[in-house]
């Protein structure tokens, strides 16, 4: 194509510069023709109406309304929808997909800065790390440097559970270190694994046998609560527990019951509620480390998933298929 097609944003209007910093937008407006001032918040908006019905490509984002019939309807060009998050579960219809409108995402973007986190975390796990600092903070001393049997990375089991996005990227960051990953997943069979470079357990095998456990499935009804009270028992004298996913995944009850007893720890940047209420026991448990949902994209890292949306955007512009399209058969099994 030759003329750059029509695009309009859709999401809350405050983080089109923050995905779409200049040197993004300057790249994306090379393959559409898109107002950054124009970012569309509610779809039934009689000030939008016209933009809605030329636009051809929307550029989608947190915030984004619900795109339901309606909407498809009072958009008769749209073609595709460019997600510039990931998960396009809270506004996408399956009418987008049934009227052969292409539908990106984001999602392996925002994956890498949550695969990083939970890297992070699982070598500071191997160090014991949330014990020394709950001593240090007791003792106000510290010997310096000394020889603490039982900790190390050399040879510590991580059990992925869930070959998501980030699972898999995941998977890819542990390589270069003396660590045994192992995965759980009911949609990947052994041959996959294998290429995947991991043994694969079924899900109780893993909780027994590993020292880390890392929580990356997708939160759907067969999810919910994954790991409760049983699985958590599973789990050997000493193990992490890390949730990046979903809140709902673990039984938050039963994490607290097992955190009381100093048996496991967790780290958590997802929570059940979410965020947490101020009374909840999990902030003054010292075998608990909580973050505030910050490993996916943050700062300067909106910028990567802003970058993956012009991409896709190019590749649209040039008549070739978009790299991270996702089709509605898949999207149950999707974050």
């Amino acid at each position: 194509m030759s003329q750059r097609p029509q695009a309009l944003f859709a999401m809350d209007a405050e983080n089109v510069p923050r995905v779409f910093p200049p040197e993004v937008l300057a790249r994306l407006r090379e393959s559409v023709d898109v107002d950054p001032a124009l970012v569309v918040r509610d779809f039934t908006d009689p000030g939008v109406r016209d933009a809605l019905a030329r636009t051809e490509i929307l550029i989608t984002g947190w915030g984004c309304p619900r795109i339901d019939e309606a909407v498809l309807d009072a958009a008769p060009r749209l073609r595709a929808v460019l997600h510039s998050a990931g998960s396009v579960k809270s506004f996408a219809t399956p009418g987008i997909w049934r009227r052969g409108i292409t539908v990106s995402t984001a999602a392996a973007a925002n994956a890498l800065p949550v695969a990083e986190y939970t890297l992070a975390m699982i070598l500071l796990a191997g160090k014991d790390i949330l014990a020394a600092r709950e001593r240090l903070r007791a003792d106000r001393t510290s010997t310096g440097w000394s020889v603490v049997p039982g900790i190390g990375n050399y040879g510590r089991r991580v059990g992925v559970v869930g070959a998501s996005r980030i699972g898999r990227r995941l998977l890819d960051l542990l390589r270069p270190f003396d660590l045994r990953p192992a995965l759980t997943d009911p949609y990947v069979d052994e041959k996959e694994a294998a290429a995947l470079g991991v043994p694969l357990l079924p899900l109780d095998d893993l909780l027994r046998t590993s020292d880390i456990v890392t929580v990356h499935a997708p939160e759907t009804p067969e999810t919910h609560h994954l790991i409760g009270r049983r699985e958590l028992a599973l789990m050997p004298e000493g193990a992490v527990l890390v949730n990046t996913a979903r809140g709902a995944l673990v039984d938050h009850d039963a994490l607290v019951a097992e955190l009381r007893t100093g048996r496991l720890t967790a780290i958590l940047d997802v929570t059940d509620p979410e965020p947490l209420p101020a009374d909840s026991p999990i902030y003054d448990l010292p075998g608990a480390f909580v973050t505030p949902h910050l490993a996916g994209s943050q700062g300067n890292e909106l910028a990567r998933l802003g970058m993956t949306v012009a991409e896709e955007a190019a590749r649209l512009h040039a008549g070739a298929p978009p790299a991270h399209a996702i089709d509605l058969a898949s999207l149950e099994r999707l974050a």
